[in-house]
């Protein structure tokens, strides 16, 4: 089963509720590409080759580590690839290969499960609904999901609106 919606429209709710009340395993397509730009991962090594110290985090560990992975600042990738279309298709033609295969294996590992939810933000964007039998839409007005977005991600207006526009 697809889960989709827009950004800050209450998926993780929604999914939340399928997972405790009914058992259902969530496979979430934002943990995957937050884990595909990990440090040390190739995503984050690709991004870090691509955009160089505007998008690399601030070391904060004393004392540093011997040979520390980079870090990506995903807050700096975001104003980035939010403003710009072709750098977003950039960024998303690097993780959705790697989010794609990370459902394939896990959908293996699921296989005798009856019902499985991919929640997946850009469903139809990332061509992945044909893995699901049926899908289901978590929307809301646009003045509640611009306020949640605010809250959220501590985005002002004008950052929150390009995000909500940029889907």
């Amino acid at each position: 089963m697809g889960l989709t919606g827009g950004i800050a429209t209450g998926k993780s709710t929604v999914a939340a509720l399928l997972e405790h009340r009914f058992g259902l395993p969530v496979l979430d397509a934002d943990r995957y590409a937050h884990e595909a730009l990990a440090p040390g991962s190739p995503g984050a090594a690709a991004v870090l080759a691509r955009y160089g110290e505007q998008v690399r985090a601030v070391e904060g560990v004393f004392p540093p580590a011997a040979d520390p992975a980079p870090a990506l600042d995903r807050a700096a990738l975001g104003r980035i690839v939010f403003a710009d279309g072709a750098e977003r298709a950039w960024l998303e033609g690097l993780v959705h290969p790697l989010v794609r295969q990370r459902f394939a294996v896990e959908l293996e590992r699921l296989r005798e499960v009856p019902t499985v939810v991919l929640m997946i933000p850009l469903l139809f964007e990332a061509g992945l609904e044909s893995l699901c039998s049926e899908v289901w839409l978590v929307d809301c007005d646009e003045a509640e999901q611009l306020r949640r977005l605010m809250a959220r991600d501590g985005l002002d207006a004008g950052e929150a609106t390009n995000r909500i526009h940029s889907q």
